[in-house]
């Protein structure tokens, strides 16, 4: 049976129960990869689940930044959260149209900046949808709220600080890249990177951590993979992949097992394959 916690995953059913809450906010934050071809916004503004707000994940964003979706500036986030209606004393709910692909990385970046009232949708729209619950296609009403972050800065981690860990092996840096990617096999959907993984990573596909239905696997399950591809889980983890997306479904699990030493490498292969200086492996390890 699914236990729900409001600050980290949700059912459907609890969501289902919840959904007229006064203080509840459901966020869509589907996103796709190059490539797809999705359209995310059009498919909310077609139908989502009633009263949610679509979080656009490569809007609110550090535009400043040439890299995709990086964590955007406090001032940012508060004002595109204000314009949402979304703030303090409000309980979040995120999902999204995979199941779960992007929505961790909103949860995870709500962590970032200090709003612990948060949970992902487990199995997100499509199972949602499966289950015959209602659906809308009607904007939400808007009311302003104030919001206070307090920015959890060990939640991040930059190119150099992940050079740093892959060199001293102090943290355990785990990739959530498909195996043929992580091992150079695979072309990146990004066009001008190189392929293979940081030097001394190991590789959790976030898929692995995922039932068939796109809901997350019990908990005792999760560990296991991750015990499974070598990962010591006493080492705080940094958490990586293309474009600092999916590295957020790791972390997502890693918080469920009760790890809470974790971040996300935000620039993630984007950043580290560009860049013939830093060095790269092939193969499994």
């Amino acid at each position: 049976m699914e236990i729900d916690d409001p600050k980290t995953l949700v059912s459907t059913a609890w969501l289902a129960e919840h959904l007229t809450d006064p203080d509840l906010r459901v966020l869509d934050a589907s996103m796709y990869l190059p490539g797809v071809d999705r359209d995310a916004k059009a498919e909310f503004n077609a139908a989502h689940i009633p009263n949610a707000r679509f979080f656009d994940i490569d809007d609110i964003s550090d535009h400043g930044s040439e890299l995709p979706h990086m964590v955007p500036p406090v001032e940012k986030f508060v004002s595109r959260m204000r314009s949402m209606g979304v703030g303090d004393g409000h309980q979040v709910v995120v999902y999204d149209g995979a199941g779960l692909f992007s929505a961790a990385r909103v949860w995870w970046l709500f962590k970032l900046m200090g709003q612990n009232d948060v949970a992902v949708l487990n199995g997100g729209f499509p199972k949602w949808q499966a289950e015959g619950r209602p659906t809308d296609d009607m904007p939400p009403i808007i009311r302003d709220r104030h919001m206070m972050v307090r920015r959890q800065n060990h939640l991040v981690k930059d190119v150099t600080q992940v050079a740093s860990a892959s060199k001293l092996w102090d943290y355990e840096i785990i990739d959530a890249r498909s195996p043929a990617r992580f091992r150079g096999e695979a072309p990146e959907p990004r066009e001008g990177l190189r392929s293979g993984h940081i030097p001394g990573s190991k590789n959790v596909f976030f898929q692995k951590l995922l039932n068939e239905n796109g809901t997350l696997k019990a908990r005792k399950d999760i560990q296991k993979v991750f015990e499974d591809a070598g990962v010591d889980l006493q080492k705080p983890a940094i958490t990586t992949c293309g474009s600092g997306v999916t590295a957020a479904v790791l972390c997502l699990g890693l918080h469920l097992i009760g790890k809470t030493d974790y971040a996300v490498y935000d620039g993630s292969w984007t950043e580290w394959g560009q860049f013939a200086t830093l060095p790269i492996a092939t193969g499994e390890w």
